[in-house]
């Protein structure tokens, strides 16, 4: 049950301890205020991963465990199987790779679930990074047979730099693996967190038998079933079982009791304080396509996953529990439904409660707005919502005007810090081919820019009218016009320019009488221009990252940095 109090006291402070079961109808309403019940129940998190660890399908079999869906689609459908929820997008189906991430809302044993599934590959990280932004907890995927990879490495530094509780699936261990002691020791390695296996494989690949529940002291036996679409059985026996003696060979009974007991003696206890502080990550083995795991794993993560956590605005933390609205975007999508070209703006609720026809301050605008069409999310499919709690995610549907990072709010004294935005490491020009497509070609662009998938340059005393698109990797520009030809009927072509590195620049004591459309005098390097970025900021674009110290060596009276302003 979950522990009452006397008196109203931040949700924060609220806590699920690890002797606490599944949150209970019963013991939620034990607490007085309705909008604190419903903000007990809210689990956001984040799937995370890097590509083809497994991320999609374990996104999935929770679904499919949740009840959400019947069915577990493939990321590699065949005709007779259906696609994900979460990769809904064409070129997803296509390809068979997130290119977007998607909000997926579902209930669970009184628990509210919002889950996002992320892309993988690095080209389509910013999204990720944003959405972990947006997130209390993620679920980080790795793959049994290859351990900590580079996109998993660059995933945990934001999430350990955000404070976002880790939790672990070591999927494919009915694979050819590697040793599960060899990966503990390298997660915890690399990592530098307290591993805590609540689960331990009984052998791998084609000697893959199921696992053993530490804390229980039971074994699930693992048994396949036909392309996992539908639940796995499960055989329950303790350890000692002759069931369990009978699945393992005498060699891997011996080898698995001797890890188990190994485990005992050099892993801590696991301690949910630690996990939500960020010093000790939850440990599950698995094998999400066969389904195997994925219930044990899901009942386990909600009990320790974190309740809705605030943000801080002006250095001071926001109360969920408070009464005063407040969320920010940290998402935006054209295109959801394309026969209405509608646009998705995607909010996480930081605090107080969101009710259909309210009015709030965009703060980036001063203006004040009514959100008259707010929806629930399940990948492609929405519906009308009434009412919303802090921890939701919810889509705007309409002509509205806001932009990522914007802080919605019924305080004026709120705001959230901006999103992040990274550095490009590609740029190119996307060209009309038609000229008789030129109003859809400017739409397009328009509307697909505003999601900022790439960041916009105008080159200075250029006569190129289309502006230079930076973007973290170049599949973004794949995306991009696959999505002009798809949304829009424009077919366009790729021009890269010479330049490949960006500096942005400013004066260490600026010249008043210099124009603001003039930009400050700069001795470039050969093959380097100046150009202004979305924001106005002047930056030195260079054909090579060798020349970065000639330019800046050649401009002292210059400061220069390798990012925009926070």
């Amino acid at each position: 049950m979950l522990v009452c109090f006397s008196g109203e006291l931040p949700i924060a402070l609220l806590r699920v301890t690890n002797s606490m079961p599944l949150i209970t109808s019963a013991s939620i309403n034990t607490v007085p205020n309705a909008a604190a019940r419903e903000i007990l129940r809210r689990r956001t998190f984040a799937i995370i991963s890097h590509p083809d660890a497994g991320k999609t399908t374990l996104t999935e079999k929770l679904l499919l465990y949740g009840g959400a869906i019947g069915l577990a689609g493939s990321v590699t459908s065949k005709k007779e199987q259906q696609t994900t929820s979460s990769d809904w997008m064409a070129m997803e189906k296509e390809r068979g790779i997130s290119v977007s991430s998607t909000v997926l809302q579902f209930e669970y044993k009184n628990c509210c679930i919002n889950l996002l599934d992320t892309p993988g590959h690095h080209d389509f990280s910013e999204d990720t990074y944003r959405v972990l932004s947006a997130v209390d907890a993620a679920v980080m995927v790795i793959d049994a047979g290859k351990g900590i990879e580079a996109q998993t490495l660059k995933l945990f530094e934001v999430c350990r730099r955000r404070g976002v509780p880790i939790f672990v699936f070591i999927n494919k261990m009915d694979r050819p693996s590697r040793p599960p002691l060899e990966l503990i020791d390298e997660l915890e390695n690399v990592l530098k967190l307290a591993p805590a296996p609540v689960n331990w494989p009984l052998g791998d690949g084609p000697r893959f038998r199921g696992v053993y529940d530490r804390k229980k002291g039971e074994v699930n036996l693992f048994e396949r079933t036909a392309r996992g679409a539908f639940k796995a059985p499960l055989e329950v026996a303790g350890i000692e079982d002759e069931k369990v003696r009978e699945a393992l060979s005498d060699e891997l009974y011996e080898t698995v009791t001797q890890e188990v007991e190994l485990l005992d003696g050099v892993t801590d206890p696991l301690d949910i304080e630690r996990v939500l502080a960020g010093e000790q990550m939850p440990i599950y083995f698995g094998s999400a396509m066969n389904n195997f795991g994925v219930q044990n794993m899901l009942e386990s993560f909600l009990e320790m996953a974190p309740l809705p956590v605030g943000r801080v605005s002006d250095g001071e933390m926001i109360d969920p529990n408070t009464d005063n609205f407040s969320g920010f975007v940290f998402k935006i999508q054209a295109n959801m439904n394309p026969r209405h070209r509608d646009r998705a703006v995607f909010v996480r609720i930081v605090s107080g409660v969101f009710e259909r026809d309210m009015q709030i301050i965009d703060q980036r605008s001063g203006k004040k707005v009514r959100l008259a069409n707010a929806q629930k999310l399940f990948g492609q499919d929405r519906e009308t919502l009434d009412k919303a709690y802090a921890g939701d995610i919810l889509a705007l549907v309409g002509n509205y005007n806001f932009l990522i990072g914007d802080t919605l709010t019924s305080d004026p004294k709120v705001v959230y810090k901006e999103m992040p935005r990274f550095t490009p490491e590609c740029f190119t020009y996307i060209l009309n081919k038609d000229t008789a497509n030129i109003k859809r070609y400017r739409s397009g662009m328009a509307q697909l820019m505003k999601e900022g998938v790439a960041q916009a340059y105008h080159v200075h005393g250029s006569a190129q009218a289309v502006p230079l698109l930076g973007a973290v990797g170049p599949l973004q520009f794949e995306v991009l016009q696959a999505r002009l030809i798809s949304e829009y009927q424009v077919e366009t072509r790729l021009e890269h320019p010479r330049w490949t590195v960006v500096q942005w620049f400013q004066e260490k004591e600026p010249v008043k009488s210099r124009r603001d459309r003039d930009p400050p005098e700069v001795k470039l390097p050969t093959g380097s221009v100046i150009a202004r970025d979305q924001d106005g900021q002047w930056v030195v674009l260079l054909p090579a990252k060798y020349l970065v110290g000639s330019l800046h060596d050649r401009n002292e009276h210059l400061t220069f940095r390798d990012h925009a302003n926070d």
